[in-house]
């Protein structure tokens, strides 16, 4: 069974990001995390398939 969610360093990866514009960008552009626990212990996470499915919006058309 795949993993379900990434971590901000695995989304940066997946991405070929630094983890820097993944904190930074990925809320603007559309990249919503997901917040597990409260306070300075929260743990962002990103679901794989809301990655990939914005991955694929960004591809441009050949024209």
């Amino acid at each position: 069974m795949s993993p379900q969610f990434m971590t901000v360093k695995q989304t940066a990866e997946h991405l070929n990001m630094s983890v820097q514009w993944v904190y930074r960008e990925a809320p603007r552009v559309g990249l919503v995390p997901y917040r597990f626990g409260s306070g300075r212990n929260a743990k962002l996470q990103f679901k794989v398939t809301e990655v990939n499915a914005w991955v694929k919006q960004q591809r441009m058309s050949g024209g």
